[in-house]
């Protein structure tokens, strides 16, 4: 694919979204330095003083135009300034004021203080009965994925300060959750949807209760602009989702931080020109606008692992695109590729498989290899003989956004055939086309967001992780066929009130062979004996072919100042999972499921959002 240097149709006030953001964030912060100085000012004013009541009757009271012009200290043209024409500033909730007169200048405007009987606007805001929707907060709940949940919001934060040309912008929040899951399942703040036990394990019935802060979250934004077309930027998104060999609960939880984002990006305005390079959100991931970083569609939900049906990844990546007019994209990206192994029977690299129909002994199979350096020692990593590849096409029009794509993989292992002392090379071919949208039901209160993946071997792009692939009778890599996808609904009654409701469901195919004990073996398989999955510390083999859940939950900014914003959330996930038929060891049909119950409260403060 090859991009070219066409030039730009858009015109300059389209150019840069972002950075009409930035502006916005930076006059919030410069108003609530006018409120601090005002509210110091009233302190000294006099209530009946007489020249409070001469400067009432000034005629610049009088003039709104003057009193929006002497609150930036420019004049009608600001875009001088670095504030573009025609671009609203929003009112404080006091009287402005105008700069002091300089000596010999009687041009400027006189101070304007405060009037003695208005009452200073307060530190915080309580927002629970604010129902003005033209009031005005740090955070903006009216997305479908708005960024201060799903990434850290950063983008549309002032800077903190410059280095050199460099502008460093910070971002984040300190998370406390509570999570409580019907089935014991010994996780933190991220849900093994695929882990839910059968009814023979004693965590079935053993509900979980635990606290969190690994979901704290930091983030860094460096930009500069070498040019007016030219845009770089990197960025740094960390938690403390990680684990050492000393990490425990007892005393010290000792959880360490995990790199989740960390890229940087080259963006040519003019040309509609996107590079991306580092670990990101894979190109499969949904989006809300474009298929530019920081603008995925990610359900609005605490639980680390999403919901199942979700399709996403976080990986290294290299990835170029095209906008046309910023509504038609174009994108190709190369990521980091890795399979997951699922078997009928226990089975390990190196293991050997059982012989099929009419053969005495099966081949021997490797298919990963343990951490080396600066990986993980007690992982397991896949053989990858090619990244995964993805080219996605989207559009953004007044009725949503819409997006398609395609995904190629490659899967490899090593065979030694029943028999010789050789092994040779089996490299195999899978991938899937999915969808996505972002579309307004009539009004900007409400969205609905969906997604769909079909294919073989894409396991891994969803969260219930559905084996990539298995084996068949020659010892070949075989790509489980799959589909995934998800619907949702988000609505804001309020612009610090958010509502949401996800439903989602992965669904796996059958790859088998028939063996010389005349069973099946492979993924899928219909014939094991299941008949311990319902009772407890019974054996229970079952393979996973459907996962279906419904999450609903809501956000609720209550606290908003200039020390800070403060969100409560609450999600709540009903997970039901179905395995492949087995039989009870008596020719009677037996078809396994099992279900769980997820509840999170969580708490965020964000000292950055002011």
């Amino acid at each position: 694919m090859v991009f070219g240097t066409f030039p730009a149709t858009a015109s300059a006030q389209s150019a840069d979204d972002q950075e009409l953001a930035a502006i916005k964030a930076e006059m919030r912060v410069l108003e609530g330095r006018l409120h601090a100085i005002e509210q110091r000012r009233h302190a000294s004013v006099a209530p009946h003083s007489a020249r409070s009541a001469s400067l009432r009757a000034d005629p610049v009271h009088k003039s709104p135009s003057r009193i929006e012009t002497a609150r930036l200290g420019a004049g009608p043209d600001m875009t001088h300034r670095g504030v573009p024409a025609g671009l609203s500033t929003p009112s404080p909730s006091t009287a402005s004021f105008a700069p002091a007169r300089k000596a010999g200048d009687s041009s400027a405007p006189g101070p304007v203080p405060v009037s003695a009987h208005q009452t200073p606007s307060p530190l915080f805001q309580w927002l629970g009965n604010q129902r003005n929707e033209a009031h005005r907060t740090s955070i903006d709940l009216t997305s479908s994925s708005p960024l201060a949940i799903t990434q850290t919001e950063v983008d549309h934060l002032p800077p903190i300060f410059q280095i050199g040309n460099l502008t460093v912008r910070l971002g984040g929040f300190i998370d406390f959750s509570n999570i409580w899951r019907s089935s014991n399942m010994t996780s933190g703040p991220a849900t093994a949807w695929n882990n839910f036990p059968y009814a023979n394990s004693p965590n079935h019935g053993l509900s979980e209760e635990r606290f969190s802060a690994q979901l704290t979250r930091f983030s860094t934004l460096l930009e500069a602009n070498p040019t007016k077309a030219v845009r770089l930027q990197a960025y740094v998104e960390a938690d403390f989702g990680g684990s050492g060999g000393t990490t425990n609960s007892v005393q010290i939880n000792g959880y360490t931080p995990r790199l989740r984002q960390g890229y940087f990006t080259f963006t040519q305005k003019d040309w509609g020109f996107h590079l991306l390079m580092g670990q990101a959100w894979s190109l499969t991931t949904n989006y809300a606008k474009g298929v530019i970083p920081r603008q995925e569609q990610l359900p609005a939900v605490t639980d680390n692992n999403q919901i199942p049906g979700i399709t996403f990844t976080r990986v290294p990546q290299i990835r170029i695109a095209k906008d046309w007019d910023k509504k038609y994209w174009l994108a190709l990206s190369i990521e980091d590729p890795q399979a997951t192994v699922g078997f009928s029977d226990a089975l390990s690299s190196g293991g050997t498989l059982p012989a099929a129909y009419g053969r005495l002994s099966g081949p021997r199979v490797y298919y990963a290899n343990s951490g080396g350096v600066l990986l993980n020692p007690n992982t397991q990593y896949s053989y990858n003989p090619a990244p995964d590849i993805v080219l996605k096409t989207a559009v953004d029009t007044s009725f949503g956004h819409y997006e398609v794509f395609g995904l190629a993989r490659w899967f490899r292992g090593l065979v030694q055939p029943a028999g010789e002392n050789h092994t040779h090379k089996s490299t195999q071919f899978g991938g899937g086309v999915g969808a996505g949208m972002t579309v307004p039901l009539g009004t900007d209160r409400l969205q609905l967001t969906g997604n769909v993946l079909a294919g073989q071997g894409v396991g891994r792009y969803g969260p219930s992780l559905i084996p990539d692939t298995t084996f068949d009778h020659n010892g070949n890599p075989s790509p489980v066929p799959e589909i995934m996808g998800s619907l949702g609904l988000v609505g804001h009654p309020a612009r610090s009130v958010l509502l949401y409701t996800y439903g989602g469901v992965e669904s796996a195919g059958r790859r088998t062979y028939l063996g010389a004990d005349g069973l099946q073996h492979g993924y899928g398989a219909t014939d094991l004996n299941l008949s311990g999955c319902d009772y407890e510390f019974g054996t229970c083999s079952a393979q996973t072919r459907t996962l279906a859940s419904l999450t609903a939950g809501g956000w609720w900014h209550f606290l908003d100042g200039h020390y800070g914003s403060v969100m409560g959330g609450l999600q709540y996930t009903y997970i039901r999972k179905f395995a492949f038929k087995g039989n009870d060891g008596a020719d009677h049909a037996v078809d396994p499921t099992t279900y769980g119950h997820t509840v999170y409260v969580t708490f965020r403060y964000y000292p950055f959002q002011q």
